[in-house]
């Protein structure tokens, strides 16, 4: 069986992921690359359903529903996309993924840790990323930068207070993974920070050789 390779980007709101992923998949691409973008919550027609849900700011949740949704919605993407496109040998590179749920759900939610980790394991089926991407800005910056908070957005609605608390989830995850690589990504332009990106992936792809 060929093996891909897994890539995934983090970070707080308006940390400019969507910009980056795009940029990187336009490289990879013109390299020859076979290179498949997905995201979470989504990726896939039953995923993207939860989605709507999960992020619609009239829905109101618990933080454990919400966790089991995410992980559901999970589980079916890997199923669907994810497994499949490593299995062909393709390139996938996902907006979110498990760091995410840990960081939103344990550290913001005051979820358990050990029961986020163990529903994650449960989830991805053994489709850990190979590299893990964070783009390393502070949320009252990332904010700054958006224009403000999107009202439309559950997630984007919790406050300042929750999203340094992801934040901080960010930077506990990072200290015990090594495939996990913060970016401080706060005093670049997006092509600077496109060509660390690109060069540290293709770094990481020739290692794999």
């Amino acid at each position: 069986m060929k093996k891909g390779f897994f890539i995934t980007f983090e970070g707080t709101e308006g940390s400019g992921k969507s910009t980056q992923i795009k940029l990187l998949c336009e490289r990879l691409r013109q390299d020859g690359q076979e290179t498949v973008l997905t995201r979470e919550p989504g990726g896939c027609e039953l995923a993207e359903k939860v989605r709507g849900l999960l992020l619609d700011g009239k829905s109101e949740i618990s933080p454990l529903a919400e966790l089991l949704l995410f992980e559901g919605a999970r589980a079916q993407h890997v199923s669907e996309i994810i497994r499949p496109e490593l299995e062909k040998g393709n390139i996938v590179i996902c907006d979110r993924f498990i760091h995410s749920t840990i960081a939103y759900q344990g550290y913001a939610r005051g979820l358990n840790i050990g029961l986020v980790q163990s529903l994650n394991e449960i989830a991805v089926q053994g489709c850990y990323p190979d590299l893990t991407i964070f783009l390393h800005i502070e949320p009252d910056l990332s904010f700054e930068r958006k224009g403000g908070m999107d009202k439309g957005d559950r997630m984007e609605m919790q406050g300042l207070e929750f999203h340094h608390e992801v934040y901080r989830g960010f930077e506990e995850i990072s200290s015990q993974n090594k495939n996990f690589i913060m970016l401080d990504v706060a005093g670049c332009t997006k092509y600077e920070t496109a060509e660390t990106v690109y060069r540290l992936v293709k770094d990481k792809l020739r290692e794999r050789r």
